[in-house]
């Protein structure tokens, strides 16, 4: 592996900005010019009238990965692919993402999902932690207890007042759970 985040053979990893809502036909048409294209994908409940389902979302919205062997690939087309908005890049560079990055994100890929659920048995009293769903998405809490069948017992700061709160296990991540893919 190379400094500038290549491997030996010159290929490397660079993002891709999409439209909106647009990484699916991104990928497709990246592949059809012969890209090897990446998009890591999570699994979200979505609600909606009662009904909750389970569905893909992608993990960075708006972005995907693209292989690009820097010495016979001409990355210019990409800019006029269907689905592509820009290229991350400094002036004129490519910005190269380390070959780790993508490969880490794939090895945490279960049924074409990223794993970003960490067990209840993870947690302790005191730890910090970020709400992935729900009204409170987003919002960093406190564990104040583990109880049986993976909840969680958690202490929201809401309008000046300490709120306690149950919830299931996987509805949270680690308050720094960005820093995970940081291998």
């Amino acid at each position: 592996m190379s400094c500038n985040g290549g491997d030996e053979w010159g290929q490397t990893w660079v993002a891709a900005g999409t439209h909106p809502h647009k990484e699916p036909t991104a990928i497709t048409n990246l592949v059809r010019q012969g890209f090897e294209a990446y998009c890591p994908m999570i699994r979200k409940r979505w609600r909606h009238a009662r009904k909750v389902r389970e569905v893909l979302r992608p993990l960075f919205p708006g972005y995907v990965f693209i292989a690009i062997d820097q010495t016979q690939q001409r990355w210019r087309p990409i800019l006029s692919t269907v689905g592509i908005r820009t290229l991350v890049r400094f002036g004129d560079s490519l910005g190269v993402l380390p070959h780790r990055f993508v490969e880490s994100l794939r090895s945490y890929e279960n049924d074409g999902a990223v794993s970003v659920c960490f067990p209840a048995s993870s947690y302790a009293p005191g730890d910090r932690v970020r709400l992935c769903d729900g009204p409170f998405e987003g919002v960093i809490a406190t564990v104040v207890s583990v109880e049986e069948h993976a909840r969680l017992q958690i202490l929201m700061h809401l309008l000046n007042q300490g709120v306690r709160v149950r919830v299931s296990a996987d509805s949270v991540a680690p308050a720094d759970a960005s820093m995970a893919w940081q291998h």
